[in-house]
């Protein structure tokens, strides 16, 4: 490994205890130009910020993440709070002088999102936002079939992600259950980067939506004893329209708080008139081909380890979402070094702000009940 990175998180709650633990495994990559060193912590709970004391590497525990950002011994920050706050510490972290891995949906809004990016831009940092499951095999390998463009023409494009975590209408409210720190955009803002990832970097933009929002539940526990006012969207199915090689190619997307039967499903289906692929977490290691012929059929491959990156893993173990999670960093930090070498790549701001420009035109089709463009 030539180049060390000092990494410091802003943010101690699940995700960024994720990020700890995919870079405590870092020598699981093999031969990865670059070593990762988790440096700092902050959160304004302590709680939160003694967790990482088990982590050897860690020497600054911060409250407030300005204390963070004034230490030189940090190169790139990751930030995952409330989506509120992205606007203000992302924009923070840039100033500082300092490379930008955020969490989605980057920025509550697309103003906040092209505020970011254009200021990114501006000051020349490397700036990246967090899409970890198109980084499984199953969804590598469907992204290079579509790539390879010999699936005939495109017929549909389905993608998705799917959770039940708020089917229990006793489930206490959180920041994700209200607009003022969610955003109006709901379930889209916080699942939607993972279903686009894979579509948008295959040049897959739509220029059409009509979509479908629900709010199941308007109230929860409040934690006090009293109920709380939940004013996101819960579900949400997009119905878009693309145009491939010339040709009008609809696209179901779809971003669900409560499916029932799922848990955290993530999924894409691509089908054209010479073949097809599908792959779904729920079948980790499972992709289906379709083969067009005198008989139709479906061939189902059982997938191993092999991501973007060389691991010491065996090739025929299986892979789950920290493994994902580790490629994700390991392609965000190659990137940054000029050395992803034509490897899959993590969201980009302007795929971000693109999202958002969808996620904002959903909101206007859904209140007309029509079919919005998206600008």
């Amino acid at each position: 490994m030539s180049g060390r990175v000092k990494i410091g998180i802003i943010g101690g709650g699940l995700m960024g205890r994720e990020v700890a633990s995919a870079l405590s495994r870092w020598f699981v990559l093999d031969q990865h130009p670059v070593q990762a060193e988790l440096m700092a912590i902050c959160d304004p709970v302590e709680s939160r910020r003694d967790w990482f004391r088990r982590v050897p590497t860690v020497k600054l525990f911060a409250a407030d993440h300005n204390e963070l950002l004034a230490s030189p011994e940090i190169d790139v920050v990751y930030v995952a709070v409330p989506h509120d706050l992205h606007e203000t510490i992302y924009l923070d972290v840039l100033k500082s002088g300092k490379d930008l891995f955020a969490e989605k949906p980057f920025g509550i809004d697309l103003k906040a999102a092209r505020n970011i990016s254009e200021t990114a831009a501006s000051l020349g940092r490397f700036v990246r936002c967090s899409s970890e499951f198109p980084f499984l095999p199953g969804g590598q390998r469907a992204f290079k079939i579509a790539r390879e463009g010999k699936l005939g023409r495109l017929l549909e494009v389905r993608a998705g992600f799917l959770h039940s975590s708020d089917l229990d209408p006793d489930k206490p409210v959180n920041w994700k259950r209200q607009a003022k720190t969610c955003g109006a955009i709901g379930v889209m803002g916080d699942l939607g980067l993972h279903v686009v990832h894979i579509p948008f970097r295959l040049g897959w933009m739509p220029k059409t939506v009509f979509a479908q929002l629900q709010k199941i539940y308007t109230q929860r526990p409040d934690g006090a004893g009293g109920l709380a006012t939940c004013d996101t969207w819960d579900n949400a199915t997009l119905h878009t329209g693309l145009e491939i090689s010339g040709h009008e190619v609809p696209m179901r997307l779809e971003m669900k708080r409560l499916a029932p039967g799922e848990t955290n499903t993530w999924f894409i289906e691509i089908l054209g008139t010479d073949g097809g692929v599908k792959y779904s977490t729920k079948e980790p290691k499972t992709l289906w081909t379709f083969q067009r012929g005198r008989e139709q059929s479906w061939l189902r491959t059982d997938l191993g380890f092999q991501g973007p990156f060389n691991t010491i893993t065996g090739g025929i173990f299986e892979p789950g979402f920290p493994d994902c999670f580790l490629q994700m960093w390991a392609s965000f930090l190659a990137e940054r070094a000029g050395k992803l070498d034509g490897r899959f790549g993590c969201v980009t701001p302007e795929e971000a702000v693109r999202s958002h420009q969808l996620f904002g035109a959903a909101l206007h089709s859904h209140a007309g009940k029509n079919l919005a463009t998206i600008e």
